[in-house]
């Protein structure tokens, strides 16, 4: 259904860690959320710490899949498109949803099909850069 290459495999902890720029590691201990290692060198506790989630904080463009959507004049078009995506909050990617990116790319897609059942289609060309706006307004009221 959905493919892993957006996620990065969390490492071991060896009581030193260090972590790449653009990179945050989640570090939970005994299961409990502890704190989010940014860039730069961490001394962890071996076997009571554990690098629960590695998340990439760059910009990623994740392509939306063609679906079929219908205009306000019952006018049958197919649509698709590129989502850029960043992961501010670590915390909230790792344990707000259980897989994020596939969260965005639901939500880019009703929000497509929504915003193209209330304009015609003579004016889906002319209101491109209006649906940009309200898709991104929506992520990030959803966010």
């Amino acid at each position: 259904m959905f493919d892993n290459r957006y996620d990065i495999p969390t490492p071991t902890n060896w009581g030193i860690r260090i972590v790449p720029e653009k990179i945050a590691f989640v570090v939970e201990r005994f299961g409990k959320y502890v704190k989010t290692l940014d860039a730069g060198i961490h001394i962890l506790i071996p076997f009571v710490d554990r690098i629960a989630y590695a998340h990439s904080l760059k910009e990623e463009a994740i392509p939306i899949p063609d679906q079929s959507a219908i205009t306000k004049d019952n006018v049958s078009i197919s649509i698709g498109g590129v989502l850029y995506v960043k992961i501010v909050d670590p915390f909230r990617a790792s344990y707000g949803v259980e897989n994020p990116i596939y969260a965005v790319i639901q939500l880019a897609q009703t929000t497509m099909r929504s915003e193209l059942g209330k304009i015609t289609l003579d004016k889906t060309f002319e209101e491109r850069d209006t649906l940009n706006e309200n898709i991104v307004i929506e992520g990030k009221r959803e966010s």
